[in-house]
């Protein structure tokens, strides 16, 4: 990667060739940045920041129990809500049961969804030990038939969201690719480790570039590791993908998307936001959760959050442990006021600021 001027504050990188522009369906994405679905992060509040900053093609919910949803789950549908400056949007399911994964979607269906995903990678015990998620890689042919099922329910687009396989003797993701796009499936994201893995060792580039190979029309989402517009770029040129999904990325960096366009469309892009715009952006996400669930509730709701925009602000821990510990609206502005009067630890409130890594779970994934 090379710097240019400082004065002028962009990056440069050669691009790679790049698909045509990318369609689920009848449905066309205006860029090829995707936000994936992340628990507990892309929600409401933080998909309008990131699609307020630019580059956002499609932006997807939290995985939402599609029994939940049926059953009229207060949480479940908190899962689901959207606005005007939302779209396009998309919900990703999951479930074992076909009948109840079709009147899921039918009734996204009714509530203007644009797209509808079907979970196949979550790989936590909890939900693979029901046969959904990662767990619906163990069941061939009960899968297709549950995906043509909710592809013929409804006429919106749907997509699959998947894993490489089980393990690493059970690489289905190719076979289970090309199926899906018999079934009438219009796109396959595909996150390149393994379930067995959960979030540990490096995605399998290769193993991506075999699901591109196997469908002959349908967009291949690649997923996993993307942090940087340098990361997209190996992702793009080592598998052949045509759109590229982002979730911990996003959380570190709200502009890579912004970024991603600027790069595809010059091969220059300028930097993540300063101290001073996190800061803007803080407030602004809070603000969109205090007027859905009061002061007290979002405060709370916001602390995950709150603590990665921190990361990226390079505020000191004492501070944010501060933050963390607020609980009136008057305690968190007066953090806040602190945190904005001192700045970053290291660099200065309008310059670049040192890249911050998210982590991702670990340990053995079926303690998770």
């Amino acid at each position: 990667m090379t710097v240019l001027s400082h004065q002028v504050e962009q990056y440069s990188l050669p691009r790679p060739d790049f698909a045509p522009p990318v369609r689920y369906g009848t449905l066309t994405l205006e860029t090829r940045w995707l936000l994936s679905p992340l628990a507990g992060f892309t929600n409401l509040p933080f998909r309008r920041i990131v699609r307020s900053l630019g580059g956002v093609g499609l932006a997807t919910t939290d995985l939402v129990n599609a029994r939940g949803l049926l059953a009229g789950s207060e949480k479940t549908h908190q899962l689901i809500e959207t606005c005007d400056d939302d779209q396009p949007f998309a919900v990703q399911i999951f479930g074992a049961d076909a009948a109840i994964m079709c009147d899921a979607a039918q009734f996204l269906e009714t509530r203007g969804v644009d797209s509808i995903d079907i979970n196949m990678g979550c790989p936590v015990d909890r939900i693979t030990k029901t046969g959904s998620g990662a767990g619906m890689m163990c069941r061939t042919d009960k899968t297709v038939r549950l995906v043509e099922r909710v592809v013929e329910s409804v006429g919106i687009p749907v997509t699959v969201k998947m894993r490489l396989g089980w393990d690493t003797n059970r690489i289905t993701a190719p076979r289970f690719a090309a199926m899906f796009e018999d079934a009438g499936v219009t796109a396959i994201a595909i996150h390149g480790r393994t379930r067995e893995q959960g979030f540990s060792g490096k995605v399998d580039s290769m193993g991506i570039g075999q699901v591109v190979h196997a469908v002959r029309r349908i967009p291949v989402v690649g997923n996993g590791d993307v942090r940087s517009v340098s990361d997209a770029d190996r992702m793009i040129r080592e598998t052949g993908c045509h759109a590229v999904s982002i979730g911990r990325g996003a959380l570190a960096n709200p502009w890579i998307f912004r970024q991603l366009e600027e790069w595809e469309q010059s091969g220059f892009w300028s930097p993540a936001g300063s101290f001073d715009d996190r800061l803007e952006l803080l407030n602004r996400q809070f603000l969109f959760l205090q007027q859905r669930h009061g002061s007290a509730r979002a405060i709370i709701l916001f602390r995950r959050m709150g603590h990665w925009y921190l990361k990226g602000m390079c505020v000191r821990k004492k501070l944010r442990g501060r933050f963390q510990s607020a609980r009136t609206r008057e305690e968190f502005d007066c953090i806040l006021r602190i945190i904005a009067d001192e700045g970053p630890v290291t660099g200065s409130r309008t310059g670049v600021l040192r890249a911050v890594n998210v982590p991702v779970p670990s340990g053995p994934v079926e303690r998770w």
